[in-house]
């Protein structure tokens, strides 16, 4: 057709996208066989894996934590301590206790242990001080890619929540689900800032209340590895290449689950992305938006 005579190098974007994500979970593959992240691995096994209605709360109350531990736990476990005055985060844990039950037909009484739930409090590691904890290196982005400017514009016009600069501690950015905003840091550099708000906006379309799939509930690792997995496979179809941040950071969120957690998520992460970069070209080159879909529903009758 004439799209293949015009480039030869021509492909349907959702084949372009393949591609792209099939690189990453190579790249976390490798990272995951890495001497350094074994290291790591030891370290986050020590780490309680909370369940998904902790993970929210933990979120709700403090959405820019990033390792949670109890006051004994971060003492004991890490060599670190809470520093004085910080406030805890609510969460419910499973706690045993015993009861007394008498048998009907023989009288007989017997102790039994059953269990319930209490309110605890776990601590960020942000609230923490002392021995550094072992992390795989992810280092801030930098530079100032030319179409940074153009990709920042295009991504504002399509967001659906209003964008925020401030400061959001450790964190890169956030995205508040309760009052429907992505607040980015206010001292990070361009490129970090567009990586950043690509993966906010993917976790208000895949997580939000609003857009949540029934059928396929995620815990908070799961979270971070899919809005983090469509930051780089958008970034990377812009040119904006952020491998070494983005595989230390999905590696990180999904340790202990190998590259299995990934592997789950990668249609949820295509669709999304896909819908991103369509978005995205209408408002870079409206020109282009009706041949660019010509070209790809004539791709797929």
């Amino acid at each position: 057709m004439e799209k293949n005579e015009r480039n030869p190098d021509w492909k349907p974007q959702k084949e372009r996208i393949k591609e792209i994500t099939d690189q990453l979970e190579a790249g976390i593959k490798e990272l995951f066989e890495s001497n350094k992240f074994k290291e790591y691995l030891k370290c986050m096994s020590k780490f309680h894996h909370y369940s998904l209605n902790n993970t929210l709360l933990i979120a709700s109350q403090k959405p820019d934590a990033t390792l949670v531990a109890s006051y004994t736990s971060w003492r004991e476990d890490h060599d670190r301590s809470v520093r004085k005055g910080e406030k805890g985060i609510k969460i419910i844990a499973p706690t045993k206790y015993k009861v007394e039950v008498k048998d009907e037909e023989t009288g007989e009484t017997t102790t039994v242990q059953r269990l319930g739930f209490k309110v605890a409090y776990v601590f960020d590691v942000s609230q923490t001080e002392g021995e550094d904890l072992p992390s795989i290196a992810v280092p801030e982005l930098t530079g100032s890619p030319e179409n940074c400017d153009k990709l920042w514009k295009a991504l504002n016009k399509i967001c659906p929540v209003p964008i925020c600069f401030e400061d959001t501690g450790n964190a890169k950015g956030y995205y508040n689900d309760a009052e429907k905003y992505i607040a980015i840091k206010n001292d990070i550099s361009e490129l970090q800032a567009v990586k950043t708000l690509i993966h906010e906006m993917a976790h208000q379309m895949l997580h939000s209340k609003e857009n949540q799939d029934p059928d396929h509930p995620v815990d908070r690792n799961a979270m971070e590895v899919e809005a983090e997995s469509v930051a780089y496979t958008v970034c990377q179809k812009y040119g904006l290449d952020t491998s070494e941040y983005s595989f230390g950071y999905i590696a990180g969120w999904s340790s202990g689950k190998e590259v299995t957690e990934l592997r789950n998520s990668l249609e949820r992460i295509r669709q999304t992305a896909d819908t991103l970069i369509t978005d995205l070209d209408k408002e870079l080159d409206p020109r282009s938006r009706t041949a660019h879909h010509r070209a790809d529903h004539d791709n797929e009758r």
